[in-house]
């Protein structure tokens, strides 16, 4: 092979054509991504922060500590004193696992992992929670944020990841704005992700504004029934909707660098659940209708039982019987069906959404 077709080989998936001697070379690269969500480059959005919109960050951030709206619960507590439902206080956020992680999303993983820091603790009480013994237990240990900073800069530097992901933030959102801000000052060069289960306040994401490249929200349930049942939370949809709304109006659709790795945007999950089909499909129709219909979507099919569902319990019968055991949500104790995961992918093309998260399994690259 002559060294004039090489480039055009190595940039294309299709079978270069050779050009004639004599003609210009036009270097042209193919990932697959459309243009309109494509970047020549991109600048983590924390690094375009001025000094005084930083000090404003700080600020605020002291001020949700003392008087706490970060989620819908709205305790009020003084974290400096006490603790509210997420029983995490102000000076420390509890840490159960940091390192590289190749379990996201192909385009968030990338060729080198997303620096995952998982936190302790949750402002939800999922009964069928798959990170229970860090969500519900809080097992872990207490760092301040200049010590998460100092952790995000390891994962950078020693193990070279696409990002820094925060896992389950949304209670410690105060540290993690001031841990951030606390990396910038240190070199921190790579996207935030905000993974969240969507149950944030208005407040809180206007916090992360500036500092958030890319929102990775998950749309759990539909219904104010199952909310109550099954998260232990009241109005979590009208709160996901208006969440969901604030962080796609901040960072807008997922794009990427032509290496086929995210940066900026908003990538949905949701997590289809047994017998819970018709809520995703109502999920995918909002989605399409009030968000974007270029919002990439990730339709989970990973359910299992875990956590409280599938235990038994003894209740007692005032009849002859006497005690009887008792299968605990005995209506998600069951694996997921290929007709209910089907049943909400259909919804979702049917309303218009196309940009999916599957991989391409003709190809070595990332299906974007």
């Amino acid at each position: 092979m002559n060294t004039i077709s090489r480039p055009f080989q190595l940039l294309s998936r299709t079978r270069p054509i050779r050009p004639h001697p004599l003609s210009p070379i036009i270097p042209k690269r193919f990932v697959g991504i459309p243009p309109a969500f494509l970047l020549d480059d991109y600048i983590p959005r924390y690094q375009l922060l001025t000094s005084v919109d930083a000090s404003k960050k700080r600020s605020r951030a002291y001020a949700h500590l003392r008087e706490c709206n970060l989620c819908p619960r709205k305790c009020g507590v003084n974290r400096y004193e006490t603790t509210g439902v997420c029983l995490i206080g102000a000076e420390t956020a509890k840490v159960n696992v940091i390192a590289p992680h190749r379990g996201e999303e192909p385009c968030i993983q990338g060729y080198h992992g997303s620096g995952s820091v998982f936190f302790s603790g949750c402002n939800l009480r999922c009964v069928f929670c798959q990170n229970h013994d860090i969500a519900h237990q809080r097992k872990g240990f207490d760092l301040t944020p200049e010590e998460l900073a100092e952790w995000y800069m390891k994962l950078q530097m020693i193990g070279n990841v696409h990002n820094i992901n925060l896992v389950t933030p949304e209670h410690v959102v105060p540290q993690v704005a001031l841990s951030i801000l606390a990396a910038r000052d240190m070199g921190l060069k790579v996207p935030i992700i905000y993974n969240s289960s969507s149950f944030d306040s208005l407040e809180s994401l206007e916090l992360l504004d500036g500092l958030v490249d890319i929102y990775l929200p998950d749309f759990k349930v539909w219904k104010n029934s199952t909310s109550k049942r099954l998260l232990k939370a009241d109005d979590y949809t009208a709160t996901a909707m208006e969440s969901v709304k604030a962080m796609h109006n901040q960072v807008g659709d997922l794009s990427f660098t032509s290496d086929g790795i995210a940066k900026k945007g908003v990538l949905l999950r949701h997590l289809v659940m047994p017998g819970k089909e018709d809520e995703g499909r109502e999920i995918m129709r909002w989605l399409a209708e009030n968000v974007s219909k270029d919002l990439y979507v990730h339709i989970m099919e990973q359910y299992h039982p875990d956590a409280h569902v599938g235990k038994k319990r003894r209740v007692l019968k005032n009849t002859q019987d006497g005690e009887r055991e008792e299968v605990r949500y005995a209506e998600i104790n069951r694996a997921v069906k290929d007709e209910e995961l089907g049943s909400v992918r259909d919804a979702a093309v049917a309303a218009g959404l196309w940009r999916f998260c599957e991989v391409d399994e003709n190809s070595s690259a990332f299906h974007l």
